[in-house]
């Protein structure tokens, strides 16, 4: 039986992660970090694994991709019928984690989630390749097909009927934001004794940075 991973180590030694040189506000260290992971070439930086539940507490996890952040949050774009959809709207709370491995960095973040406007989601929407276009309305994220070629059928379908023409966004296809109320930022460090800051939101606003034990 393989022994699960605990033949791999690694000593974490790219950087330290210290409160004094630390941006007192989150969303500046995260963009500070995300441009980081950009320029290192990081394959899809943006990747980022979203953890949902229901209100019974039976969690659910997947990647998806960042497609934009600001002060308000973090934004990314599905299929609303999805598990996820489904998930959020009955328990509007959500966590979204960034691994950038090369960099011996991970960021978590929590917060409650909303749907981005109508005019948010066209917009990105129309920004999208044809072919992405078109695959949000084929498919019924998250429900069971008999096989692969209902999908291929229904994407050739809709080939056709868009050859000359744009498609609008499906009413069941969007954007959500989440708007963070605590933000993680990790650290690899030698021996496993890691750098964690934990920025909490104070009440009235701004932000309280702490260390927590690694």
């Amino acid at each position: 039986m393989s022994s699960g991973g605990s033949e791999l180590r690694k000593e974490y030694k790219r950087g330290r992660l210290r409160e004094d040189e630390a941006d007192p506000d989150p969303f500046g260290m995260f963009d500070a970090w995300y441009q980081g992971a950009v320029a290192s070439g990081i394959r899809e930086p943006n990747a980022m694994t979203l953890a949902t539940s229901t209100p019974a507490g039976h969690p659910s996890a997947r990647v998806v991709l960042l497609k934009g952040f600001d002060g308000r949050g973090f934004v990314f774009y599905t299929n609303y019928g999805s598990r996820k959809g489904q998930e959020l709207e009955a328990n509007p709370f959500a966590a979204i984690v960034f691994w950038w491995g090369d960099l011996e960095r991970q960021v978590r973040i929590e917060g409650a989630i909303e749907q981005v406007t109508a005019a948010e989601s066209d917009e990105y929407y129309h920004s999208r390749p044809l072919g992405a276009r078109l695959g949000a309305w084929v498919s019924e994220q998250s429900k069971v097909i008999p096989d692969r070629r209902v999908i291929e059928a229904r994407l050739a379908e809709l080939q056709i009927e868009y050859a000359a023409a744009a498609p609008e966004r499906p009413s069941f296809w969007g954007g959500y934001r989440l708007a963070p109320t605590v933000f993680e930022f990790w650290q690899g460090g030698p021996h496993r004794l890691h750098d964690r800051l934990r920025y909490a939101g104070r009440v009235g606003g701004g932000w309280e940075i702490e260390r927590l034990s690694p």
